[in-house]
C-alpha cells in the first residue's frame, strides 16, 4: 500500500506567459506563497478584541482562548468565546494577491460541539482548542503572543505574502477544500484486485489497515474505526462471511458518509456549526444554542449507529459472523435518516 497523508493547495499568480506547460515552454511565476496573516493583531485592528488567545499555526488554525488560572482554557459559552467567534467568522481584509477585501476569509468553523462531530476532540482536554476555523486555502495564519496586540498600521503589515525563499512554502495543507482533503491510495500484491484506477470507491486512511489485516490474514486485539474495502480485493481474498454477506459494501459506504471526518454527515453538520458560531449577539444567542443542541443529538445518535456497524463490519471481516440482509437494511435505512437529517440541517 502507497499513500500520503493529505493533498494540497498552490498559492500564486497565475504562471507567464499564457499556456506554459512546465515542460515544453518554461512558467514563470511572480509571487509564490501562502499569505502569513497575524491572526490576534486582525481581529484586534478591526474589532478592537484585545481577548488573549494563542493558536496553533496553520491554514485552520486552532484557537485557543485564556482562561485563568484554574480553567486555563475558557468554556465553549464563555461570552468572550462567543464573540470572538463572531469576529473571526466576520473577518475580512485585503487579499495582497488579488489586491481586494476578502469577505468570509474563514469558510468555516467548528467549537467542541462540531469538533467532536469531526472526531477532533482529545483525551487530553488542554490539547483540545477551544475553537477551529477553516480558513480560505490561501491564508496561514499565526498570532502573536503577550497581552494587547500593536495595531495593523496597514493591511499589508498583518496579512503579506513573504519574501520568496528556497525554503518558501508554495503549497498549503491543513485544511477542509476537496484539492487538500481528497487523496488517493495504491494497492498490488496478492489479492488485491487488477482493477486499474478506481475513482469511485469513497474512502479514508482508517480503512487501510483492517484492509491490510485481513489481506495479510492477521486481526487487531482492538475494533479499528475503518472498514475492509471489499472493492479492492478479490473474491478469493475475501473472508468467508464477507462474502456470504450480500450488502457489505453498501453498509460499509454508508457508513462511511456517516462516521467519517470528511463524510457528508461531518461536511453537512460543519455547514450548520459555521451558522451557529456566525450567528448571534451578547443579547440574544438562541440562534447558537438551538442549532449546537441539534449538533449534538444528531452526533451521538450517530455515534451509537456508527458503534453498531463498525462492530458488524468488523465481525464479518475478523469473526466469520455473516451479515445479513436484514441487519444490514435496518443499519443502512437508519444510517440514511441520520444523513437527511444532517443534510436538512445544513439547508
Amino acid at each position: 500500500m502507497f499513500t500520503v497523508d493529505e493533498g494540497d493547495h498552490f498559492v500564486g499568480d497565475a504562471p507567464t506567459p499564457s499556456g506554459c506547460d512546465g515542460v515544453t515552454t518554461p512558467c514563470t511565476y511572480n509571487r509564490v506563497g501562502e499569505i502569513n496573516a497575524d491572526l490576534r493583531r486582525m481581529v484586534y485592528t478591526q474589532f478592537s478584541d484585545s481577548t488573549l488567545f494563542s493558536v496553533h499555526s496553520d491554514d485552520a488554525p486552532t484557537v485557543y482562548v485564556n482562561g485563568t488560572p484554574a480553567q486555563p482554557l475558557r468554556d465553549q459559552t464563555d461570552p468572550v468565546v462567543r464573540n470572538l467567534e463572531r469576529e473571526v467568522a466576520g473577518l475580512n481584509w485585503l487579499n495582497p494577491y488579488t489586491n481586494t477585501v476578502e469577505n468570509n476569509i474563514m469558510v468555516a468553523l467548528a467549537d467542541h460541539t462540531g469538533m467532536k462531530t469531526l472526531h477532533m476532540i482529545t483525551a487530553d482536554p488542554f490539547r483540545t482548542p477551544t475553537f477551529t476555523p477553516f480558513a480560505d486555502p490561501d491564508w496561514f495564519f499565526f498570532a502573536t503572543s503577550g497581552a494587547t496586540p500593536a495595531t495593523c498600521a496597514t493591511p499589508g503589515a498583518c496579512a503579506f505574502i513573504p519574501a520568496r525563499t528556497n525554503s518558501s512554502f508554495a503549497w498549503n495543507h491543513g485544511d477542509i477544500q476537496d484539492e487538500i482533503a481528497s487523496t488517493w491510495i495504491g494497492m498490488v500484491g496478492p489479492g488485491v484486485a487488477q482493477k486499474g484506477l478506481d475513482q469511485t470507491t469513497w474512502s479514508d486512511h482508517t480503512d487501510l489497515r483492517p484492509t491490510m489485516l485481513s489481506l495479510l490474514g492477521l486481526q487487531d486485539d482492538y475494533t479499528s474505526d475503518g472498514r475492509l474495502l471489499r472493492e479492492a480485493v478479490d473474491g478469493w481474498a475475501l473472508p468467508d462471511a464477507v462474502q456470504k454477506s450480500g450488502r457489505f459494501v453498501q453498509l460499509s459506504q454508508f457508513y462511511k458518509q456517516l462516521n467519517a471526518s470528511f463524510g457528508a454527515f461531518a461536511m453537512d453538520t460543519l455547514k450548520a456549526s459555521t451558522k451557529a458560531l456566525a450567528s448571534g449577539s451578547t443579547s440574544d444567542d438562541s440562534t447558537y444554542t438551538s442549532l449546537e443542541s441539534k449538533i449534538q443529538s444528531l452526533t451521538s445518535q450517530r455515534d451509537a449507529l456508527a458503534a453498531q456497524i463498525k462492530t458488524a463490519l468488523t465481525n464479518a471481516t475478523f469473526a466469520n459472523q455473516v451479515l445479513t440482509n436484514a441487519q444490514a437494511g435496518s443499519l443502512v435505512n437508519q444510517a440514511k435518516s441520520l444523513l437527511d437529517q444532517a443534510h436538512a440541517l445544513a439547508s
